[in-house]
């Protein structure tokens, strides 16, 4: 079957797209790490602003920032000028989007944004515009045509424009260090939220977590896991250091070669040297543990081998950690 008018289109449009990107790697340049440097260092805010398309992508761009932990805003131009300017602070950073560089709400906004004292990160593709001379940096964002067929809709500059913020965004992540922990913070909602739990959220503790000496009987031992509710217990030697767990497996194990079982000192049937997890590990990581040991229970320590908690495959099960 040969391909339709439509199919045609739409492969000439992404090309014409991805080629719009590609043109920008060889322009990542000293202006590139000037430009991560001014927002990392920034005590303020990320003020993006951009009028019509290039506005939309100022707001995807502001909201990828906010999601890694850059503090941003979108600032609509048109309102900047009628009030919405007191937004802005000397200790902010805006980036100013225009493919034109031109805009007339943009050029109205420029010299005031200046005289506040604010630096400005320009993106446009009109390096001697308006906006490039006002600009601290500037970022050339410029293609060479639209996939648009009258070179008039905002499509490839529009593109590459998000592509460059995405660039720059993560960037700053790595200049701040940013840690997939922080990512977590910012994201406690919905399916990805869950994954990003840690295991100090979802872990069992106090009288849910079952703690007992190794010298103690299985009797003992099996008293203290019903009373917490739990499905086993963390064994602990006099030092308190975790070095082992008893669960109802070990029970079944060892119920027909102990003819006393009851009686019996828990070290001598419980499971030795047993996984362990510390508590700031992401609870999709646990959950990966529990999947690749094909265990239920795994006691949560801390950097001295301390038991602080206990966590439970059905705990993750029931946050929807799947």
């Amino acid at each position: 079957m040969s391909d339709t008018m439509f199919q045609k289109i739409a492969r000439q449009v992404l090309r014409i797209e991805a080629k719009a990107i590609i043109d920008l790697i060889p322009r990542i340049n000293k202006n590139f790490d000037q430009a991560v440097n001014l927002i990392a260092d920034c005590k303020g805010r990320v003020v993006i602003t951009g009028m019509g398309k290039p506005g939309l992508i100022g707001i995807k761009i502001s909201a990828t920032m906010a999601s890694l932990g850059i503090p941003s805003l979108f600032l609509h131009p048109g309102e900047a000028v009628h009030g919405d300017l007191g937004r802005v602070t000397k200790d902010d950073i805006v980036i100013a989007i225009s493919n034109s560089g031109q805009t007339e709400e943009m050029t109205k906004l420029l010299p005031i944004i200046k005289k506040i004292g604010v630096r400005l990160i320009g993106f446009t593709g009109n390096m001697k515009s308006v906006l490039a001379e006002y600009s601290d940096v500037v970022l050339n964002v410029g293609v060479k045509k639209e996939a648009c067929p009258f070179n008039l809709a905002p499509t490839a500059s529009t593109t590459a424009t998000l592509a460059m913020g995405d660039a720059l965004a993560v960037a700053v992540l790595e200049k701040k260090g940013f840690k997939i922990e922080d990512y977590a913070f910012y994201h406690p909602g919905g399916s990805l939220g869950k994954k990003l739990l840690t295991v100090k959220d979802l872990m069992r503790k106090g009288a849910q977590n079952p703690i007992v000496l190794q010298s103690d009987k299985v009797k003992t031992v099996l008293l203290q896991i019903t009373k917490s509710r739990a499905g086993c217990a963390t064994i602990i030697d006099k030092n308190k250091k975790v070095v082992g767990i008893f669960t109802d497996g070990d029970l079944r194990r060892h119920i027909e070669t102990e003819s006393d079982i009851l009686a019996c000192p828990v070290s001598k049937v419980m499971t030795k040297n047993p996984t362990t997890i510390f508590k700031n590990k992401l609870a999709a990581e646990a959950l990966k543990t529990f999947k690749e040991k094909k265990i239920d229970e795994i006691p949560v320590v801390d950097e001295n081998k301390h038991p602080v908690g206990l966590l439970d495959v059905q705990d993750l099960l029931k946050a929807g950690v799947v």
